[in-house]
Formats: structure tokens, sequence, C-alpha cells
């Protein structure tokens, strides 16, 4: 229930990834609510193994790391692309299909392929797809408070636009003529998986 949510009441936290995309998205969610932010990279933290089955799980489990670690109130994201005709995937794995070297060109090349090998057994299969982001704020002392955003659209191929990062190149929203990656930053930080989470954190943890 909402009168159980813990508000945040620090000026200072931690944005507990080291992907630099999402930090920076984060950040700006941030800032005008006056909170400072540091990256987990900045403090040079570890990061954790995600072990996690779900979204959440690996949001709160780096969230909670990075608290710790810190002793500062931490900010963790956990996001993926789920493509309908791959059964969800690559869902919590979206960063491991990219590989060590975190090349998200290999990434699309993958799903793509999984895509048109799931046509060539099934025609009438689609390109729906969604984005889901789980946002989880950690204290110190174990607490934490864990929402979930998503937005829905469709694949499209070749990848078209070099801004955003990830997947958002071959992501069109419901609606919409741009890809993520072709879409000016405001507007996408308006519509994002990453916004509809950040909304709930907000009323539940800032206002």
């Amino acid at each position: 229930m909402p009168s159980l949510r813990r508000k945040l009441t620090e000026s200072k936290l931690v944005v507990a990834s080291h992907n630099e995309g999402k930090v920076k998205e984060i950040k700006a969610l941030m800032s005008p609510f006056g909170i400072e932010t540091v990256s987990a990279r900045e403090l040079l933290l570890p990061e954790p193994e995600e072990t996690g089955n779900t979204f959440i799980a690996n949001a709160e489990l780096k969230a909670l790391a990075a608290a710790r670690a810190a002793n500062l109130p931490a900010l963790s994201d956990d996001s993926g692309l789920c493509v309908d005709a791959l059964d969800g995937a690559p869902g919590i794995y979206s960063a491991r299909w990219a590989g060590p070297d975190k090349d998200f060109a290999l990434a699309m090349e993958k799903v793509q392929k999984g895509l048109e090998e799931a046509q060539a057994q099934d025609p009438d299969v689609g390109h729906g797809a969604h984005f889901t982001c789980a946002l989880t704020l950690a204290w110190p002392d174990g607490h934490a408070e864990s929402f979930e955003g998503r937005v829905h659209g469709a694949l499209v191929w070749p990848p078209r636009g070099e801004k955003g990062f990830g997947y958002d190149p071959v992501f069109k929203a419901d609606g919409e003529k741009l890809t993520f990656g072709e879409m000016a930053p405001d507007k996408k930080h308006a519509m994002s998986h990453r916004a509809d989470a950040f909304r709930q954190l907000i009323a539940a943890c800032l206002n």
C-alpha cells in the first residue's frame, strides 16, 4: 500500500549501473528533484552477478549491493527487450545477448534472426515486442522499493537511428513513426518503459 512506502529524504544517491546510457537517462530523470547522483562506475563499485529470474529480482540485488557498498541510497534499473515471437526473449538476458563486448549490433542481429526463424515456422507471427524496466530504490539498511514499467510496440529492420542505446534502433513504440534510436531523448524519456517505472517511483517515494 502507498502508505507503507518509504520516502526518499536523502539528497544524494547512487545510480547502480555501469551502463552509461542508463546512467544518463536516470540522472536526467532525477535532476528535477534536486538529488545529486553518482554512478557505480564513478565509485568503482563492482558489478554484482545478476542471478535473479525476473527484472525486479535483478534490480533489487544490484540496488542493495550498491547501497550497502556506498552507504547511500541506490537506484538500480534492470530492463530488457521482450519479443512476442521469441516467447519473451531476450528478456532478462538482453544485455547478455550483446556479449562481453556489449555489442548491441550483434544482439539486434540475433533478435532479427530469431524472428525470421519464427516466421519461417509460422508466417502469421508478428513483430510485436515490449520493453520492460524494473526500478529498485534501496537503502543501506536493506529496505527496498521496486516498480515495473513497460512500453509496447513492434520491431523494425534494419536498425534506424543512432540516438538512445541498446535495442533502441529496432524498436518502434505503438503509435509512433520513429524508432527509439531516431527519437529525440526528451520525447523518448516521456514515454519509455523507464519513464513509466519512474512515474510510479515518484508517486510512491518522492512526492
